[in-house]
């Protein structure tokens, strides 16, 4: 039996983590609806596990998004995940080829060098050893760009690295040393015995003649199995919980799940799959407006995990998608916010009796237009869509023209659902009595949650969608060509949110020369500030934030265009040249 009591530490470890996370999944799982379960167990007994294999490869291991991002950052993440991988997988083989026994304890693998002193005698044993030195050379490499990363992040692209808590700290320390401590632990054995390969033989050597490593062998391999231990049992109780709880969020993804309006097992592992990799740092407008980290997701996650989240966490956030976008984990921000908002709300009763004096319409008509509150705030797209439809001669029926509801979003962006359900009911009493096949609304707000949170039986669409369609049918709507030059800033609701991107520029091509900015357009779009969301922002920071936006976007162009009255509200109280909806600027050049 190969056997050393420095392997104790290790292998208690090991344990301890292995128990801790079955006991914590397996409470995660059995907390979901038995109609989860059932969906669940279906897709691991189904072709989906083979996405869910490739995508745990590609993401959990490989990192693909975070490269996308920027490659020496992911080349970081690679390194550390996929690194170890080989070095577990390569040196499980190895072991069980050369360890002339059928059966090995789990740590033999770990700590090979110091049971197989054994040189390698033939080309197969040298291959091996030659790998293992290549995998700890490839981890060691992310070691360094991690270490480079903390002092100058913006190599990696990043303009802030994260803030840790003292337990990611000690966590991220002990990571840190457990591959140069595996060096130095084999180097030592290998200035004896010469069992290793390129990195630990010629390592070995130079530390033999220099500090005569082989007389600290033993206490290297404790000080590398004692670091294991504490990384092990820091795990659950850090940023590194998401390494395997990623795993089981890509599976669960895959069978269906989403977090919506409550927090359950399945919002617990989204808030333990994120990394605190800091990329949604960056793409927070308002953090670097503000200079406050509190709802930023890599901070906002941590609190939850140590359960101090405070109410400005929550609520002084625009909602704008920006972080959810960059995060290469694809976590539910947006819809875990919402809940907790949901949970914190105080209970308050609400008077809905006006609702009963509003009556559907006895008009039956095939176009419903419903305004929104913020277009009826911007009267001048509520009039050039009018002008539109008497245009080309359609027969509509304006729903919110007189008695006007909310369609009930901003209500559920302050948490408050059962509210926003009144609302959704009439206005869905009032849709279907319509009896409308086509409701078109000019407020990406009210589109996406039309979308979402109703169940119409009409199409609905947004007036860029309706344009575009209306452009592209027989020429409907024929429209005068201008020299003017314009770019097309992207609503964060209509893109990001409802993925809404090409319709509105198709209309735009038709009219005039669309400048396209790719690093602040479409899903990378910046937020204009005036977010309904954010309940803590005062106006000088809107207007910090609308102004940031504005230079980058606008140059030598006549116009800016977009989509949805919040953004063309807010940007009028900053710019300088006239900024447009879409629903303007082809009144303008109706032929």
């Amino acid at each position: 039996m190969k056997f050393h009591w420095f392997v104790v530490p290790f292998s208690a470890g090991l344990i301890f983590l292995i128990l801790y996370l079955i006991i914590l999944y397996t409470k995660w799982i059995v907390k979901l609806p038995k109609s989860d379960k059932k969906i669940l167990s279906g897709t691991v007994f189904s072709s989906k596990i083979f996405n869910i294999v490739w995508e745990i490869f590609s993401e959990a291991l490989l990192h693909i998004r975070i490269f996308r991002k920027n490659v020496l950052l992911g080349y970081m993440h690679s390194s550390f995940a996929f690194g170890w991988f080989l070095l577990i997988v390569t040196g499980a083989i190895e072991t069980q080829l050369f360890a002339s026994k059928p059966i090995n304890h789990l740590y033999e693998p770990i700590f090979f060098k110091f049971f197989n002193t054994t040189a390698p005698n033939n080309s197969l044993h040298k291959a091996f050893a030659f790998l293992m030195d290549l995998w700890l050379l490839y981890v060691l490499s992310g070691i360094f760009l991690a270490l480079s990363k903390r002092f100058y992040s913006r190599i990696m692209g990043l303009k802030k690295t994260t803030q840790l808590y003292w337990t990611d700290q000690i966590a991220l320390i002990s990571l840190w040393l457990i591959f140069p401590l595996r060096l130095l632990a084999e180097s030592s054995t290998t200035a004896t015995y010469q069992n290793g390969s390129f990195l630990t033989n010629t390592a070995g050597i130079y530390l033999e003649q220099h500090f005569n490593i082989s007389n600290m062998s033993i206490y290297l391999w404790w000080a590398y199995s004692i670091d294991l231990l504490i990384f092990f049992g820091l795990l659950p109780f850090s940023r590194y919980m998401h390494i395997p709880t990623e795993i089981v969020l890509i599976a669960l993804r895959h069978a269906g799940f989403k977090t919506k309006n409550e927090i359950n097992s399945f919002s617990q592992i989204e808030i333990h799959s994120c990394s605190s990799c800091g990329i949604c740092i960056d793409a927070c407008q308002l953090q670097s407006v503000t200079n406050r980290n509190n709802m930023v997701p890599t901070y906002l996650f941590q609190k939850e995990r140590y359960g101090k989240v405070l109410k400005p966490d929550l609520y002084n956030c625009l909602f704008c998608g920006r972080c959810e976008e960059a995060c290469p984990v694809n976590i539910s921000i947006i819809n875990i916010k919402l809940a907790r908002r949901k949970e914190r709300l105080l209970k308050s009763k609400q008077n809905y009796q006006y609702l009963s004096k509003i009556q559907p319409t006895s008009t039956t008509t095939e176009i419903l237009y419903f305004a929104g509150c913020m277009s009826h705030l911007t009267p001048s797209i509520t009039r050039s869509m009018i002008k539109i439809f008497e245009h080309l001669n359609i027969s509509y029926y304006f729903l919110d023209k007189d008695d006007t509801i909310c369609c009930g979003r901003p209500l559920m962006l302050a948490g408050k659902i059962q509210d926003a359900q009144k609302l959704i009911e009439k206005n869905t009493d009032l849709i279907k009595a319509s009896k409308a096949k086509i409701m078109i609304t000019s407020c990406p707000i009210c589109y996406k949650i039309f979308n979402e949170e109703y169940n119409l039986p009409v199409k609905v669409m947004h007036h860029s969608q309706w344009l575009s369609e209306s452009l592209t049918d027989c020429n409907k709507l024929k429209l005068n060509q201008s020299a003017k030059t314009a770019v097309y800033h992207d609503p964060c609701d209509l893109g990001r949110g409802s993925n809404i991107y090409d319709e509105p520029r198709n209309v735009l091509k038709q009219l005039l020369n669309v400048i396209d900015k790719k690093a602040i357009q479409k899903e990378k779009s910046l937020c204009c500030g005036g977010s309904l969301a954010d309940f803590y922002l005062n106006e000088n920071d809107r207007v910090k934030i609308a102004r940031n936006a504005y230079v980058q976007l606008i140059n030598d162009e006549d116009y800016l265009i977009t989509s949805c009255p919040l953004c063309k509200k807010t940007f009028q109280k900053v710019a300088d040249k006239p900024v447009l909806d879409i629903a303007e600027i082809i009144v303008y050049n109706l032929s």
